[in-house]
């Protein structure tokens, strides 16, 4: 792209004929000796220069905006018009603090002389930011850094490198994705996503921390990736824009990582950037800007936000939803001296942290609504018939409050993350929905004995609880906070017949043709997920139920391992469906339906399966079967499932495919999609309602999961049945 050596709109602003040569480095970089050239101050149209720094317009200082007393070698400096710019801290270009200056501090600053070193990287980067100021000036930096590296770079590989395969490949992309927040992007092109490399992982790259294995390591969320586009840098800095309108096409390019809008003649930024979700660097030093809107606080990628050089007076609250954020830009704004001086003496993490923790509580969310799949008519006619058999099962995801850290949810305010506060609120919201079953996931030990049997237990529930197979290894402390699956039945209508636990590495170390191949001891063995079957009757009619609750790995990088533990759930469900059908009736229920076979029972299945409705988990409930060369299986070998395929014959189908698959049931910064599900036997159940979505219009207000309505970061989802019993022909001559 050619960038003309000087921008006509940016004429206004280099009045004065003289500049002094100096060389032209990068921004980042910048070490200048300076020839001082003094002349009467003139107006230059905003923004108004900080004292001691020159202004450098495409390699050049231009004496007309070097403020003409240099705090090396003239009085103390008069009060600027930002009443807390660098007259406060005064640092000269080159970064060395003088001591004859340090004794002008503003009482806005902080009670000590020295220096921080978070004020210090404050004002190196406000000096970087103020040398920028030229037309494009990043983008002509970045065209000719790029040709210098292109003309030097020598490539360099390891000739004993053993080139991976395709699926290997894809697995180390999906991995390293997860870089630590403060990781920059290292190219524009964005890398392989697992959707292009299987049509069952598209949107399903999500690290849910609360699903790793012991120890927990808090391993940092993944980064959304943008759109795929040949560029994500947008220069837009010193051209002299006045006006964005709120209808601009900028807001179209989503796939922006870098905005510089810096050095223009802004007076507003309009809500509509809270589109670019990707943005990591935005600049906006040097225009004339009194606010800044609260909708910034929905760019949780931010890293760098330069506000250098404006008319601030406060930040909205709404910015502590930017957990990632390294520095915000505050210098040379008449910023409100209490926040002013936590950046001085904490850095940009306190302010934020600050910031969260004050920002009030938005308004709730309206009412999720009950999807009904039946006519009002026809619910009138079942709720007439006394042969009708209804039941309502809860699937939730609570967060564990080991896994509720600031560091994996550092957008949500510390007193909502708090487990004394969400406990309140899952549990009100489980007893208001009032439903037959409850499925819990990430439940740990000592909250389900002392919390949820507790209260629960006098709601007429009672429950069956599993910890994750590691709690056998720990000591009794530790072990109280290991997360497993709960479920909760009501003890007054249903009895419990059996419950079984399936720890998938456990099922999969007794299968023989799983003992012979490396992929299982590697990537299988070493997860300790588990699922609870639980086996019902009906104490007034004797109809029998199988309800399952499951959590499935969480790493997309492991997808393979996703497939073979819900093909292990399936196959153990089948078996166990078997013997059931061959228990006879209680001896109380002479109706009671009869089961030919596994398959007639009743067939619920609940869970955390961390797989979206693309992916092979998804096709292989609902279809029944997946061929064994299926893209998740990753070309890992896994006996008869990668010779012969994965099957099953129980009928599946998700509750909520009926009415339309929720758009979410996860919502984070870094994603939003639908990975919990309550599968159901169709050829014996019926759905009657789905309870609905979110409401869109309060998502597109709040970053994520948790927070002051929602105390965890999966929302909770309920399906309600009838049952379609089968009818017992031995009894039927003796009812006439």
């Amino acid at each position: 792209m050619f960038y003309p050596s000087q921008s006509p709109a940016i004429s206004h602003k280099l009045a004065h004929p003289h500049h002094v040569n100096v060389q032209d480095q990068s921004p980042w970089s910048r070490n200048v000796n300076h020839t001082h050239t003094h002349h009467p101050q003139q107006s230059i149209g905003p923004p108004p220069p900080s004292p001691g720094y020159p202004l450098y317009t495409n390699g050049a200082v231009n004496p007309i905006q070097h403020h003409p007393h240099h705090p090396l070698s003239h009085p103390p400096l008069p009060p600027h018009q930002h009443q807390n710019s660098l007259s406060h801290y005064p640092s000269p270009p080159n970064g060395h603090i003088h001591p004859q200056h340090m004794g002008q501090a503003s009482p806005g600053s902080v009670g000590s002389q020295i220096i921080t070193p978070h004020w210090q990287q404050q004002l190196l980067k406000c000096e970087m930011i103020r040398s920028s100021r030229s037309s494009h000036h990043r983008a002509r930096a970045s065209a000719m850094a790029s040709r210098t590296v292109i003309k030097s770079a020598i490539p360099i590989t390891n000739p004993n490198l053993v080139k991976p395969s395709m699926s290997t490949s894809v697995d180390i992309t999906e991995s390293s994705s997860k870089d630590p927040p403060g990781t920059p992007a290292l190219s524009s092109t964005p890398a392989l996503s697992a959707g292009e490399s299987s049509p069952g992982v598209a949107n399903s790259v999500v690290n849910h921390p609360s699903s790793t294995v012991a120890p927990i390591a808090e391993a940092p969320r993944p980064t959304a990736k943008p759109p795929q586009n040949t560029w994500n840098s947008l220069d837009m800095g010193g051209i002299n824009i006045k006006n964005i309108p709120p209808s601009s096409g900028l807001f179209k390019f989503t796939f922006l990582i870098n905005l510089y809008l810096n050095h223009n003649a802004l007076t507003s930024i309009p809500a509509g950037i809270a589109k670019l979700r990707h943005l990591e660097l935005l600049d906006l030093s040097g225009n004339n800007l009194s606010t800044v809107p609260a909708e910034l606080g929905m760019l949780t990628q931010l890293k760098e936000l330069y506000l250098f050089d404006n008319h601030l007076v406060t930040l909205p609250a709404e910015l502590g939803s930017l957990h990632q954020l390294q520095t915000i830009g505050v210098e040379g704004n008449p910023i409100d001296t209490s926040l002013k001086a936590i950046v001085q003496k904490d850095g940009t993490p306190a302010l934020i942290s600050y910031l969260r923790d004050s920002c009030p509580v938005p308004s709730p969310p309206p009412e999720r609504l009950w999807k009904s799949l039946i006519s009002p008519q026809e619910r009138e006619a079942l709720a007439a018939d006394p042969a009708t058999e209804t039941l309502s099962t809860l699937c939730y995801n609570i967060l564990c409050e080991k896994y509720a850290t600031e560091r994996l949810y550092g957008y949500t305010p510390s007193w909502a993350l708090s487990w004394d506060y969400r406990k309140e609120l899952i549990l009100t919201e489980i007893m208001n929905y009032d439903t037959d079953f409850l499925c819990l996931q990430e439940v740990d030990i000592a909250q389900y004995e002392d919390y949820f049997v507790k209260h629960l237990q006098g709601q007429g529930y009672e429950g069956i609880y599993w910890p994750k197979s590691r709690y056998k290894t720990m000591s009794d402390a530790d072990r109280r906070q290991v997360d497993g699956c709960a479920t909760f039945y009501k003890a007054d209508k249903y009895c419990l017949v059996e419950r079984h636990l399936i720890e998938f590495s456990t099922v999969a170390m007794q299968r023989p043709d799983f003992k012979k191949t490396d992929d299982m001891f590697n990537r299988v063995l070493g997860k300790d997920h588990i699922a609870v079957i639980c086996l019902f009757e009906v104490k007034e009619t004797g109809t029998r139920i199988i309800l399952a609750n499951a959590h499935i790995h969480w790493d997309p990088a492991y997808r393979d391992v996703k497939l073979v533990q819900v093909a292990l759930l399936v196959d153990e469900i089948e078996k166990i469906a078997a013997n059931f059908a061959r228990m006879p009736p209680r001896p109380d229920t002479p109706r009671a339906p009869v089961y030919s076979d596994g398959s007639k029972i009743p067939l619920i299945i609940c869970g955390d399966f961390n797989s979206v409705p693309s992916s092979g988990v998804y096709e292989f409930l609902t279809n029944g079967s997946v061929p064994p060369d299926h893209p998740d299986f990753m070309s890992h070998l896994y006996g008869r499932y990668t010779t012969d395929g994965l099957r099953h014959r129980l009928g599946l189908r998700s509750a909520n495919a009926a009415a339309g698959e929720l758009p979410l049931t996860n919502y984070t910064p870094s994603y939003q999609g639908e990975i919990d599900y309550i599968w159901y036997s169709t050829a014996n159940l019926a759905v009657n309602a789905v309870l609905g979505e979110v409401d869109r219009g309060y998502l597109e207000k709040v970053v994520g999961f948790p927070n002051a309505h929602f105390p965890s970061d999966h929302i909770c989802i309920i399906s309600e049945f009838r049952v379609k019993p089968p009818r017992p022909p031995a009894l039927l001559p003796t009812a006439s």
